[in-house]
Order: C-alpha cells, then sequence, then structure tokens
C-alpha cells in the first residue's frame, strides 16, 4: 500500500480542496471581460422575447451553467423592456440569436462566409465574437443560435458526454471572462443527428444533440413504397415481386404523390425491409444477372433508380419550381451502386444503409475488405447522387445485441473523413441509446459530424478526469482496453454471435484489474478527503454504472463460456439469470442504460431466441435434455475438431466423410494458437474449436476476406456399449449453415437453412437422431458445411444424449 499511495495521492488531492481558477473563452488579453465571478460581477444574457425553441433554450442554459460554474447567476432579459434596458448599459451582455444579429449586423456576413455554400437541405454555422462589452452569439438558424450558446460553454470547459444529467460534466471556476473571440464556423455536413429506435428511452435525447452540434434534419426516406404499390402486386406474389422499372410503376406512383410534390413537400419512396425479385422483362434486363454477395440475391440497383428518375421526371415536367424532395434506402439488394451510367434526378436524396457490411471497422482498415469495398460503394453513389446522399448507419453496430459495450470510435474517425470528401450531405444513424452500449459513440460521433477534424485522441484525454475524477486513470485504461479489442478483433459480423471472439477470459480478468484499481481509488479518495468534492455523488454514480457493466460482461461471457465450452447449461442459466438482473439493475438506475429492459414493450423469454432473456431460456431448455428432465447426457464431443476448408467443393469425391483427416502440417506448425495459423493454412487439415465460429479463430484468407464454401468438421467419439443402446441424438446447440452430417462414413442426415443466416430460427440448434448408427469403441462423426455467408461453422459444442420417454 505503501507503494500505491503516492499514486492514490497524485490522483485524488486536486479534489480534496478544488482551488478554483479563472477560465477565459478566447485567447487572453489586457482587457477580458468578465461575465461572473466570486465578487458577484454578472453579466445578462440577452434573448428576443420573440425568440424560437433552441434560441430561447440557449439562453436558459447560459444562465444555467454559469451559476453552476460561479455560483453567480446571471440576469436573463427576454422581455421588450429588460431587453432594451440591458443593451443600453456598458456592463457585460452575452447578445443572443436574432437580437445578435440586430445589434451587430456584420454577423450575418460573418455566416454566411462560414457555411456550406450551395446547401441542399440547409447549411448551419454559428459566430461567436467578443466586442467591447458584449459577446455576440448568433446562428443562421434556431439550432445554430444554440450551437453558439453551446461553443462559448464548451470554450469553459462544459462538456455533455452522454444524455441526461448523468452524462453532463460542469466544472468550477472562480471567473469566467472572454478575451480574444471572434470565430465563426460552419459544418461541411448538412444533416447530424441519431434516432431511437427499438421503442428505446429518449430523455435527454434532443438536448445531448443540440449541445453536441446535432440536428434533427432528414428527407423522409423509410419503409413507404408499398403504400403506393400496393395495386401492382403480381397474383399470387407480394410486395417484393412488383415490377419496378416499368414505365407504367412510375406513371402509378407519381399520380399518387404529385399533389404533395406541387406543394414542396418532402416523400419517402423507400423500398420495403426485404429483398425485392421481379419477373418484369425490363427488372430482368436491368438486373442483368448480377448478383449482390451481401445479400446473396440479384442486385436491383438499376431497376429501382431507373424508377425513381422516371418519377422524379415526371413530377418535375408536372411541377417545374417545386423544391420537394423525394427520400429512398439504398439498402438490401439495392446497396450496391448502379453499373450503368445513372445519374439521379435533383429531387431525389439516397439513405445509404450498409446494414450488412462490417460494422466494427474504418474504410482504411486493412482487417476488413467489407469496409474496403463499402468506401468504393460510397463513392460511386454520391457520383451517382451528385452529393444528394445521407449516411443512414448503425450505432449500436451489433443490431442484436447484449448491452455489452460495443465501442465504434475507431471506425466513425476514419469513415468521416471518407464522408466528407465524397461531399455527401451527413449522417442520420439509427441508435437504440442504450448507453451501456454505445457509451461515448454518439458523442464522438456528433463532435465528428460538426467538425470532422476534431482531435478524437484529445477529446478522450480530457474526458476520464472530468467523468470519472479520483478513478480517471484507471478507468481510461479500462475503456482503452475495450476500445483496442474492438479496434484489434478480426471479427467483421455483426450480432451477440461475436461476443466471446471480442471479451476474451484475458481481456475480462483485465477489465478486472482496472475496475478494481478505480474503485480501491474512490475508497482511498473518500477517506483521504476532507471535503468531498461537489461532483463527488456523480463519480460515485458512474463508477456504479461501470461496476455493473463490468458484472454484464463478466455473467454474459460465463453464460457463454459455461455453454458452449463446458456444456454445463444449469451453469449457463445461472449466469444468463444474474446477467439479466444486473442488466435489469442497470435498467432501472437509468432507462436511457439499456435495450427495452424497463417500459414499453421490455424484453422478455417469450420474445424469442434472439433476445437476451431467449437466449438464457434456450441454455434451459437445453439443460432439460441433458439433466433427466427430459433427457441424459450420454458424452459431450471433443471440444477441438479437426477442420478443413474446401473451396472447390472436392471433399465430397475426395471421400473426406470416411477418410481419416491427414493432421500432418497441423502437427508441424510450432504454434497452434492464435489467428495467423488458421488464416495462412494453405489448405490443410487442422485443428477447431467448436465452441466459437471459424472466421472468428482465423479462418479468413491471408487478405482477411472471411471464408466462404464448402467446410468440413471430423472428431472421434469412443462410446461404451450401453452408450450406444436404445434412443441416441447427437445435438449441435450452436450451428450455422446448411450441413450433411456422415457417421461411421456414412450420411445420415442432410440439415436445410436460409441462405442469409439472419432468417433462420436463432437457437440455430440441430437436433439430429443417430440411433442405431453408432457402436461401441471408436465411431467417426464428420460433419460437412456450406457457408455462403458471414458466419460459418459450430459455435457451441455439440453432445450426444438420450430422449426420455417412449
Amino acid at each position: 500500500m505503501k507503494k500505491l499511495l503516492p499514486l492514490l495521492l497524485a490522483v485524488t488531492l486536486p479534489f480534496a480542496a478544488p482551488r478554483l481558477a479563472a477560465q477565459t473563452a478566447g485567447a487572453p488579453e489586457k482587457d477580458e471581460l468578465i461575465i461572473a465571478d466570486a465578487t458577484g460581477a454578472k453579466a445578462t444574457v440577452v434573448v428576443a422575447p420573440t425568440a424560437g425553441k433552441w434560441e430561447k433554450q440557449a439562453a436558459a442554459d447560459l444562465v444555467k451553467y454559469i451559476e453552476l460554474m460561479t455560483g453567480v447567476k446571471p440576469a436573463l432579459a427576454d422581455t421588450a423592456e429588460t431587453v432594451a434596458a440591458a443593451l443600453k448599459v456598458k456592463t457585460p451582455v452575452l447578445v443572443l440569436g436574432e437580437e445578435a444579429l440586430k445589434a451587430d449586423t456584420s454577423l450575418k456576413a460573418a455566416l454566411a462566409k462560414a457555411a456550406k455554400p450551395n446547401p441542399t437541405l440547409r447549411a448551419d454555422a454559428f459566430v461567436v465574437r467578443h466586442k467591447g462589452s458584449r459577446v455576440f452569439l448568433a446562428g443562421n438558424n434556431d439550432d445554430a443560435h444554440y450551437y453558439a450558446a453551446a461553443h462559448l460553454l464548451q470554450l469553459w470547459g462544459c462538456r455533455w458526454y452522454l444524455p441526461t444529467d448523468f452524462g453532463e460534466c460542469i466544472p468550477q471556476h472562480a471567473r469566467l471572462s472572454v478575451g480574444k473571440l471572434d470565430f465563426a464556423y460552419g459544418s461541411p455536413f448538412e444533416v447530424r443527428k441519431y434516432w431511437l429506435s427499438w421503442n428505446a428511452n429518449s430523455t435527454g435525447q434532443l438536448e445531448f444533440q443540440r449541445r453536441n452540434f446535432g440536428n434533427s434534419l432528414n428527407v423522409p426516406s423509410g419503409h413507404a413504397l408499398a403504400h403506393y404499390t400496393k395495386d401492382l402486386i403480381p397474383k399470387g406474389k407480394t410486395m417484393f415481386n412488383v415490377p419496378i422499372a416499368d414505365d407504367s410503376t412510375a406513371e402509378h406512383v407519381a399520380k399518387q404523390i404529385s399533389a404533395k410534390f406541387g406543394k414542396g413537400e418532402q416523400i419517402s419512396l423507400g423500398l420495403e425491409d426485404g429483398l425485392y425479385e421481379s419477373d418484369s422483362p425490363k427488372d430482368k434486363e436491368l438486373k442483368s444477372g448480377y448478383v449482390d454477395k451481401y445479400f446473396l440475391t440479384p442486385s436491383m440497383t438499376d431497376a429501382f433508380m431507373t424508377f425513381y428518375n422516371n418519377v422524379a421526371r415526371r413530377l418535375q415536367a408536372e411541377h417545374p419550381t417545386s423544391t420537394a424532395k423525394i427520400g429512398f434506402l439504398a439498402y438490401a439488394n439495392i446497396t450496391l451502386p448502379p453499373q450503368r451510367n445513372i445519374i439521379a434526378e435533383k429531387p431525389l436524396v439516397a439513405y445509404l444503409a450498409p446494414i450488412d457490411i462490417d460494422p466494427i471497422h474504418g474504410m482504411d482498415d486493412p482487417k476488413s475488405p467489407p469496409r474496403q469495398e463499402y468506401r468504393e460503394m460510397l463513392y460511386r453513389w454520391a457520383q451517382v447522387m451528385q452529393g444528394r446522399m445521407v449516411i443512414y448507419d448503425y450505432d449500436q453496430g451489433m443490431l442484436v445485441w447484449r448491452d455489452l459495450p460495443n465501442p465504434a470510435i475507431a471506425s466513425i474517425r476514419q469513415d468521416i473523413k471518407h464522408y466528407r470528401k465524397a461531399g455527401v450531405l451527413g449522417i442520420d444513424t439509427e441508435s437504440r441509446g442504450a448507453m451501456a452500449t454505445t457509451f461515448l459513440n454518439l458523442h464522438v460521433r456528433l463532435q465528428l459530424c460538426w467538425n470532422p477534424d476534431a482531435d478524437v485522441d484529445k477529446l478522450l484525454a480530457e474526458f476520464y478526469p472530468k467523468f470519472y475524477g479520483p478513478a480517471a486513470a484507471p478507468m481510461a485504461a479500462y475503456w482503452t482496453a475495450i476500445n483496442n479489442a474492438w479496434a484489434d478483433t478480426i471479427v467483421t459480423e455483426h450480432e451477440h454471435f461475436v461476443a466471446p471472439a471480442i471479451y476474451t477470459p484475458a481481456l475480462v480478468k483485465e477489465l478486472e484489474k482496472h475496475l478494481l484499481a478505480a474503485e480501491s481509488n474512490m475508497d482511498a479518495s473518500l477517506r483521504l478527503l476532507g471535503e468531498l468534492p461537489r461532483d463527488w455523488k456523480k463519480f460515485e454514480e458512474r463508477m456504479k454504472f461501470t461496476r455493473l457493466s463490468f458484472n454484464l460482461i463478466q455473467s454474459y461471457i460465463a453464460m457463454v463460456t459455461a455453454a458452449a465450452t463446458e456444456t454445463d447449461f444449469k451453469a449457463a442459466a445461472t449466469a444468463g439469470d444474474r446477467a439479466l438482473a444486473t442488466r435489469l439493475e442497470l435498467a432501472n438506475l437509468n432507462p436511457t442504460f439499456t435495450t427495452r429492459v424497463v417500459g414499453v414493450a421490455a424484453e422478455s423469454d417469450k420474445s424469442g431466441p434472439a433476445w437476451f432473456p431467449g437466449e438464457v431460456k434456450q441454455y434451459r431448455d437445453l439443460l432439460a435434455l441433458t439433466d433427466g428432465t427430459k433427457g441424459k447426457l450420454i458424452a459431450k464431443t471433443p471440444l477441438e475438431w479437426a477442420f478443413r476448408r474446401d473451396p472447390n467443393d472436392t471433399g465430397l469425391s475426395s471421400g473426406w466423410a470416411y477418410r481419416e483427416p491427414d493432421l500432418s502440417w497441423w502437427k508441424s506448425q510450432p504454434v497452434k494458437t492464435g489467428t495467423a495459423v488458421h488464416q495462412n493454412n494453405p489448405g490443410h487439415w487442422e485443428m477447431l474449436r467448436t465452441d466459437l465460429y471459424a472466421q472468428a479463430q482465423g479462418v479468413i484468407t491471408p487478405d482477411f476476406h472471411s471464408y466462404t464454401g464448402h467446410l468440413w468438421y471430423r472428431t472421434d467419439l469412443d462410446l461404451k456399449s450401453g452408450d450406444t443402446q436404445g434412443k441416441v441424438r447427437l445435438m449441435f446447440p450452436g450451428l450455422f449453415n446448411e450441413g450433411w452430417l456422415y457417421v461411421n462414413g456414412s450420411l445420415v442426415a442432410h440439415r436445410q437453412q436460409r441462405t442469409m443466416w439472419w432468417y433462420n430460427d436463432y437457437k440455430f440448434e440441430w437436433d439430429v437422431d443417430v440411433s442405431g448408427q453408432l457402436k461401441p469403441g471408436k465411431n467417426s462423426v464428420t460433419l460437412r458445411l456450406h457457408n455462403p455467408h458471414h458466419f460459418g461453422g459450430l459455435f457451441r459444442r455439440p453432445f450426444l444424449y438420450r430422449p426420455s420417454g417412449p
């Protein structure tokens, strides 16, 4: 403890008796304007009586946060009489919004110069200027007036890292002043927003967005097309089979939206949430036989762009002066850009939604060929749309998840530069809130959307002491370890199946070490401090949040390990119940922390196996097959099976189903752990674990493409005579892909799966009757699979069991 104490003192002493200092916004100068100080000096905040929503909120927040920082509450002038009186005197005045633009007419020129030229929707810019006893804060619209105030508050050290007061960090200062300050700036992005899906809790969302320079601007682009094409559905078909590129379809739809278009309204013609297939001769011609490898269906992009252009041309001819916009989704099997020479008509705005393209890595990451492909798609789409494109992405990127941290900072800090270079309109993110999952993602994302050159490392460095106080150093190590694990992973898939590939036992152990050190710092500070700082309770709440978040990680990984690795479903169910209880505690602490745990449409075990309670129920059901309730465990299969890729589908004709695997190459490898040994295998048999899907273990190409195609697993089972008698079933509790099972060299079962993995039952079980197929002694079990897309192979250890009853 003697060695640790100096470090603890160094960390905690600054909080013992905060020595409040002066804080200047702008460059220091001789005649700084004092806004508030301990002597009682205070400024007046002026805002027009007719101010808009966010202009008025800006005034209220300046008053609120200046008082929180100094203990001195500025006067607020927001009536015609008080505004006129405040502007007559020479005492310090913060002049907001429209009143600032009236008082200093040169501000409009500064705003025009800073704003993005020739915007499609709207350009946002603000100016903050110190002139004599006045500080002018104004924008070129209601939101931007607020951004000016937010910028000034941030210069004084205020930060909003998460929605609600929980994420608010407001410093204390003896004096606030403004020095040399004349700053105008406008974002290159017109759209800078996120929206909350899946019944997420929205408390504090709008304020959080504005304080981080976000807005609510959008062109409707959601699923809407079926409303206009329902009369065109071919007999016996669905809304996904209507003719798309036919002139008659464009005419049919244009007539329905003509009136709205003429009024200048914004309209969505976004495709529905599914994969389109059409027998129309025109569509077949435009499809040209090329397949979207991400959705494994013919691309319909050229057909849809022909349709959208045809609709837009008709409407423009009818309403040539209309400023209406038509939004649509470049999504599903119209994610690939057009292959023909197509330029979108001016009313069209695309929302590029790469829902199934690696949500973890940045576009320049060599570990992610899919993201590099997406980069080229982005630039092509931007060319087609002539910049009238919004990026519709997902944060959290793990769409079906378990409220574990899912950082996206490494990707957005790369991608934002490409979005700016491509000239897109901006970014509209689908989120769940779920701050235990997204944590700092949305803060960093909004800051970068406002200024793509924002220093992310600086943002992170200042975050930890502001947010965690005495626990800053170990908490920085804690979150850095999580961020690095995600940034360094070879995983390019999404959903909860990836969790054990990232939250490895080594990482969980490291996180616990950092968390214990942080809690120790807090305890030591509590003992050593004579007077607790103002924000002590917030530091405690944030440490409680982090402890619960870690407990959730620990329990979830314990559950997955017990089920997938150890075939101990009792332990898995127990750990799962513990994880769900922890998640509920997080939700009750603050409903913005988790996804659909409390409130409307909360998850339950009746929600299905895709959701967290359903996964726990799945393990409880598997327990019943092994503990005597509905069946009895006979034997666990080995954790490692022989494995081989079969890219040319030669295994079937070469007899891999009944020949012993040749493991000589594998045995010759000096290192048999880690990614490299699997990634660099030139095509020989090797050993692979059955508790994690193949690609996450390194079954990828040397240039990091995920392996797709046929693959084989093979193991031997040594069984006693009693093991093989009567009814015997082989359970694959976690298995992707279509499969063929061979026992002792003979095919005994075939399992079909839909090619898009998420169209299948999320249990991903295969329960095979192998009664009469096994013998006492050595038995070979061989599994041939076909993986067309993403996840491949086994991810929970198979076992033999004997079902109860007749």
